[in-house]
């Protein structure tokens, strides 16, 4: 038999239920915000995420999906979604139209790691990125959507907030870290002593103990911050607290990607076990002069699905929602009635499962038990005589015979 491959896996029925109401809840704040949807292909050219995400960074080195197509042309699936929206901002002139633009994305990406709870080799994000608005008070909605997208999922979560500075503040924070890292480089592990010479800062980041040890007396990144981006990130500090939203500072935050600048931020969660972070984000203004377009400034962040799905599934709190009705008939003659009537309650919104097996009542409200249906509708033979059918609300086991005239004003009364 052919299996799926590792740490790649299918959605079926109660997961993919929960996959789209995550999804729909995401949308649905996200449009709250003035945010439009955009979809970007899950291939791209391999020069997009090294120039992009970085050669340094350990998605690129470590992780992607990378390989030649047919013509020869380095290709690789996506391994996070920023790179691909701002491609696509790019390509199609939007930093020389100039103006404001909100997206909002979903879908699969792809990183070659071990597979464990809550991360998977093809896994899912939604993101939001906004362009053309250099202002901290964006990086506000931005996080005040985040909180009321857990808020409406019934998730808690710690915020941990930081800045990175800008492009002058984070140059004398990397000289000041680069002494000090060389000065401990022999605590390290091999990883960060790699950073050292590829991006420093990354050692920040890293979750060893010896190295987190070793860089306890390390300066601190807040401290190198000029007055300019000082003022921002108290704003910011004030909004999130007029927002009623809880926050930590932690001076170790940076972030996994090379792009980010100034405001940089973290939901983390531990309902999953050990902490780890479920929406992650920042500013990015240097992005996409970087890819050679015009100065552009750029906020945005992306939501792990698969660790919110297991945060829900533990909570038990995303338990089927009994909202169909299970049609079905005593006799076969009655099979062309009743799909007639499934049409009919199609038509007003109802969704409908019909029964085509002719088996006795007990065995078809098993089915519609096994189904989780609201409604139990069953048409027999004297039923279809007198013009009525029998109706059983499965939630307060209430059975009734209902005119057909009446069936739909009755189910809207019980719904």
């Amino acid at each position: 038999m052919i299996t799926s491959l590792r740490g790649m896996h299918d959605l079926l029925d109660d997961r993919a239920r929960l996959y789209k109401n995550i999804i729909n809840t995401c949308e649905q704040v996200a449009s709250k915000y003035g945010y439009n949807y955009i979809q970007t292909p899950t291939l791209e050219r391999t020069a997009l995420y090294k120039r992009s995400v970085g050669e340094s960074s350990d998605i690129v080195g470590k992780e992607m999906y990378e390989f030649s197509d047919k013509g020869g042309d380095s290709i690789c699936l996506r391994p996070e979604g920023t790179a691909g929206v701002v491609r696509a901002f790019l390509e199609n002139k939007l930093d020389k139209a100039g103006g404001i633009y909100r997206w909002y994305y979903h879908g699969s990406m792809f990183r070659y790691e071990r597979p464990q709870r809550g991360r998977q080799r093809e896994f899912h994000q939604f993101g939001v990125e906004c362009f053309g608005i250099a202002s901290v008070y964006e990086d506000a909605m931005l996080i005040c959507m985040a909180s009321d997208i857990l808020k409406a999922l019934n998730i808690k979560a710690t915020l941990k907030i930081n800045s990175l500075g800008d492009e002058d503040s984070m140059q004398n924070y990397k000289e000041a870290l680069l002494k000090y890292a060389k000065r401990v480089s022999a605590r390290l592990c091999m990883d960060c002593k790699r950073r050292i010479s590829t991006n420093v800062m990354r050692i920040l980041d890293c979750k060893n103990e010896n190295c987190q040890q070793a860089l306890s007396g390390a300066p601190i990144l807040l401290d190198a911050l000029n007055d300019k981006c000082k003022n921002e990130f108290e704003t910011l500090q004030i909004l999130l607290r007029q927002a009623g939203i809880k926050f930590v500072i932690d001076s170790n935050l940076v972030r996994g990607l090379d792009y980010y600048c100034k405001t940089a931020f973290e939901f983390v969660s531990d309902e999953i076990g050990a902490q780890s972070a479920i929406i992650g984000g920042g500013r990015y203004d240097r992005l996409i002069s970087d890819l050679e377009g015009h100065d552009t400034p750029a906020v945005g962040w992306a939501m792990g699905i698969e660790r919110i799905m297991e945060i829900l599934a533990l909570k038990s709190e995303e338990k089927a929602q009994k909202d169909s009705i299970y049609l079905c008939a005593l006799d076969e003659k009655l099979l062309k009635n009743i799909c007639f009537l499934a049409n009919q309650l199609r038509a007003f919104g109802f969704k409908v499962l019909i029964s085509y097996d002719i088996k006795a009542p007990a065995k078809q409200l098993a089915n519609a038990d096994k189904i989780n249906a609201k409604f139990f509708l069953c048409l027999g033979l004297d039923e279809a005589k007198n013009n009525e059918i029998w109706l059983r609300n499965l939630e307060n086991k209430i059975d009734k015979k209902v005119p057909l005239d009446d069936l739909i004003s009755e189910l809207n009364e019980q719904n």
